[in-house]
């Protein structure tokens, strides 16, 4: 079977570690790129679950914080105030 090149590019702190990683493990980084690459063709998926880290701003916690101020305002419990912007300088 003919081969062909993948190259891609990461931070050179995480090449380092994930270098050592696969030596650690006895292989080489090309296997564990080729063993990655199998997975995803075997299973037709990546093979490990990816998800976004949610930023703190939206939080459950911050949510419920914000729907609640909503609903105190909206029963006449808040005091509007008009919005001041302050030039940066």
């Amino acid at each position: 079977m003919a081969q062909a090149t993948l190259t891609a590019r990461v931070d050179e702190k995480d090449k380092a570690s994930f270098d050592r990683f696969c030596s650690n493990v006895g292989l080489n980084t090309s296997t564990a790129i080729n063993l990655f690459v199998k997975a995803v063709l075997r299973e037709n998926r990546i093979p490990f679950e990816i998800t976004q880290t949610p930023e703190p701003f939206f939080s459950q916690e911050n949510l419920e914080y914000v729907k609640k101020s909503v609903q105190e305002l909206r029963s006449g419990k808040g005091t509007a105030h008009e919005l001041i912007e302050v030039d940066d300088e």
